[in-house]
């Protein structure tokens, strides 16, 4: 078994926030069984919502002898934080991006990668076929099990001083991305300067001038008012990274077998709430971003597409890989 390799000032960081904060991820109150959920959203962001819907479906289907409690807005860690924390045990569920948990998973990185899908409904067919549920799983061994994934729509580019209408715009250009290795391979592929910076300080860093652009979907875009600097939204939709609920494997083995069938249950219906919620939010932050005086491209991705596909040949040395990446792209 493997943990994931992580600094000394790292571990240090997770190693008091279990202490200080998480003494019982998972805990009993005599015939309460309580989970604690973080991450790192904002509280009307529609993910958030699903997992309000999830913990009261837990309570409901339990007749209140299971409760999940959730914390959102970093108050428990980054996604990065809070997927350590779910290592040791600390902390019980989070929801992270499918590119921050590849640095934990490997085969996740797989729905990181540019242009992967066709459309919509290849993305969706897949994440709820076979190759969704093989990755669900596919942490265990680094303890962390997948329940569901949450949509995300597609990423895009927005920036401060110019909009991106082909890759040679990228240019010169410093775009924040994730803490995921395929991400700040697609934006140097495509001619940018990959700069991870932690979701929580991007605002501030678009403000004053670290980076001049980044990429994220709608609502976040929306939500996090990012719009308040960035004027120029180029919807190339690059990627269509989901969302995951993860649970710990400590935690997930400490529950009754009736308490694991309730959780995912759950999770599989909230799965199909935060679908709808999705639809809905993206359509009004579009609308909201327009009228606060953004302005919305819609670029030929024939170069972007064009620009990323050496990062698939890469993977050829990687077989496992490699034919996940197959499999999805012949999924009819």
């Amino acid at each position: 078994m493997r943990y994931r390799q992580s600094g000394p000032k790292s571990i240090a960081l997770v190693l008091i926030l279990a202490f200080f904060v998480f003494q019982f991820a998972c805990k009993s109150d005599k015939k309460v069984k309580v989970i604690k959920l973080g991450h790192g959203l904002d509280p009307a962001h529609p993910v958030h919502l699903a997992m309000e819907f999830l913990a009261k479906r837990v309570a409901d289907k339990s007749k209140g002898r299971m409760r999940i409690d959730v914390y959102p807005s970093e108050q428990l860690g980054s996604e990065r934080e809070c997927l350590e924390l779910l290592q040791i045990g600390s902390l019980a569920m989070t929801k992270v991006s499918c590119s921050v948990i590849e640095g934990f998973v490997p085969e996740m990185s797989v729905l990181s990668l540019p242009y992967l899908f066709r459309d919509e409904a290849h993305r969706f067919r897949v994440l709820e076929g076979e190759i969704g549920r093989e990755l669900l799983h596919a942490g265990e061994r680094y303890w962390l099990r997948g329940l569901c994934y949450y949509d995300a729509g597609t990423r895009s580019f927005y920036t401060v001083d110019r909009p991106i209408l082909n890759p040679e715009d990228l240019a010169g250009l410093k775009i924040r991305t994730q803490e995921s290795p395929t991400s700040l391979r697609m934006v140097q592929a495509l001619g940018g300067s990959a700069t991870p910076i932690a979701w929580g300080e991007l605002y501030s860093a678009l403000q004053q001038g670290v980076v001049d652009g980044a990429e994220n979907n709608p609502p976040s875009f929306h939500l996090s008012r990012h719009y308040e600097v960035c004027k120029f939204y180029s919807l190339d939709e690059h990627t269509g990274v989901p969302d995951v609920l993860v649970i710990s494997t400590k935690i997930w083995e400490d529950l009754t077998p009736e308490y694991q069938r309730l959780l995912q249950e759950a999770a599989d219906e909230s799965e199909l709430y935060q679908k709808k919620l999705w639809r809905e939010a993206t359509e009004k932050a579009l609308e909201e971003v327009q009228k606060a005086g953004v302005t919305i491209f819609y670029p030929d991705k024939t170069p972007f597409i064009a620009k990323v596909e050496a990062i698939y040949d890469a993977y050829e040395s990687q077989p496992h890989i490699f034919d996940l990446i197959q499999r999805i792209r012949e999924d009819e």
